[in-house]
C-alpha cells in the first residue's frame, strides 16, 4: 500500500499527537469489519486513535460509534478508506 497513513490522519479531525492502532478489515466480509472494529475499540487505550483500513466507508459502523460516544472521521483515497476513531 503506498497511501501514507500519517498524511491521511492529518486530513481528519483526529488528534495527530495520539498513539495510533491500525485495523485492516479490507479482506473481511460483512459483518466482520463491524464486529472486529467494535472489539478493537473495547480494548483501545482512551488516548489512542484506531485507524480502520477498509475498502469502503463503514456506513453501518457510524451509528454504533455515535451510540458509544466515539468521534470519527473518514478519508477515502484511491487505494483505501481510512476511518479514524477516537474518544471525545
Amino acid at each position: 500500500m503506498s497511501t501514507e497513513i500519517p498524511s491521511v490522519l492529518r486530513e481528519t479531525n483526529a488528534p495527530t499527537d495520539a498513539p495510533t492502532e491500525r485495523l485492516d478489515v479490507r479482506s473481511l466480509g460483512p459483518p466482520k469489519p463491524l464486529t472486529e472494529t467494535l472489539e478493537a475499540l473495547a480494548d483501545l487505550d482512551s488516548e489512542a486513535v484506531l485507524l480502520q483500513l477498509n475498502d469502503r466507508a463503514p456506513q453501518h459502523l457510524y451509528p454504533k460509534l455515535d451510540d458509544r460516544g466515539f468521534a470519527y472521521d473518514t478519508v477515502e483515497t484511491d487505494e483505501v478508506t481510512v476511518t479514524a476513531i477516537w474518544e471525545e
